[in-house]
């Protein structure tokens, strides 16, 4: 080959090395998000906002829309923000008929419920030929919930019935009652549960040994799929990925590839991070794992498990 040649096939791999390079670096992945919140405080009472929180005001699609611009999310799931108990049907009309409306990136929700209640079948009943409708969420992790509440008989029951019906249960819980969630999905093994935020894993701890080994156990159960999201409210000022890298990557690993979904868990996440940032920080956690996994963590389990178009 004569020295020309040589340099401009060189230059052709050389190209073509970069180019694969740059796209493992900086996938153009579309997004789904499957954790939206929105709340308008002038239809709806959130009593856990504190009156001087950040989050004490309005939060509304245009605000969504404007968050996550250029940041490649092209859908998007509604989740429940823990309005007052007698506002949750209201919440839930509200949120469906934005599905139903198909002008924003929502294509589905999670709504408040309370599987222990004696009329949660009724409850259900309202809603039963929505097809926007995916799941129910209690939060579980509130000073007014002790530990144990969700592993009663009548919420069992009820997240049985969430099961029967199709859907499934967003499992929001502290780290410390990890147990209770794996009693739980055992004992429910008709119903599938989304563990949100990394099963709120402390990114500062010094000793995440008990975490590491419930996230584990709770794994083990196929009925469970993780949400990497959440985490980033814990972060102080100044915070970088490497922060959030270690509980992170424990889910990856302990979940899998085709068992764990990126979320946005907005606007909550915005105490020490913009969206872009989090998302940002996610892709660099998993700049060196597969593409195809990294399409999946960021798309294609989320479209999968939601059944979404």
């Amino acid at each position: 080959m004569q020295r020309r040649d040589f340099l401009k096939a060189t230059g052709a791999v050389m190209s073509t090395l970069a180019a694969d390079s740059l796209t493992a670096q900086e996938p153009a992945l579309p997004i789904v998000d499957p954790h939206v919140h929105l709340w308008d405080l002038s239809k709806f009472t959130l009593p856990w906002i504190a009156k001087d929180s950040p989050y004490n005001r309005s939060f509304v699609m245009k605000d969504y829309l404007d968050a996550i611009a250029g940041t490649g999310v092209v859908k998007g799931v509604y989740m429940e923000v823990d309005v007052e108990p007698k506002q949750q049907t209201e919440e839930a009309n509200y949120v469906l008929d934005i599905c139903r409306r198909n002008d924003t990136p929502l294509k589905a929700a999670v709504i408040s419920g309370r599987p222990a209640a004696d009329d949660f079948g009724k409850y259900l009943d309202q809603f039963k030929e929505n097809k926007f409708l995916k799941g129910v969420r209690q939060v579980l992790h509130s000073p007014a919930t002790p530990a144990g509440f969700g592993v009663q008989a009548n919420f069992i029951r009820g997240v049985r019935l969430l099961g029967e019906r199709g859907l499934c249960f967003d499992l929001c819980m502290r780290p410390a009652d990890l147990a209770d969630a794996i009693k739980l999905a055992d004992a429910c093994k008709g119903t599938r549960f989304v563990l949100d935020h990394c099963g709120n894993g402390d990114i500062y701890a010094k000793d995440r040994a008990q975490w590491q080994r419930d996230m584990t156990a709770l794994a083990k159960l196929e009925n469970v799929v993780c949400k990497i999201s959440g985490i980033v409210v814990q972060a102080r000022r100044g915070w970088r990925p490497d922060d959030l890298a270690p509980v992170i990557n424990h889910s990856l690993n302990a979940f899998g590839p085709e068992r764990v979904m990126f979320a946005g868990d907005w606007p909550v996440c915005t105490k020490e991070s913009t969206y872009r940032q989090w998302v940002d920080a996610l892709k660099t956690i998993v700049a060196n794992r597969p593409l195809a996994h990294q399409r999946k963590l960021f798309h294609d389990n989320a479209v999968r498990f939601y059944g979404l178009a």
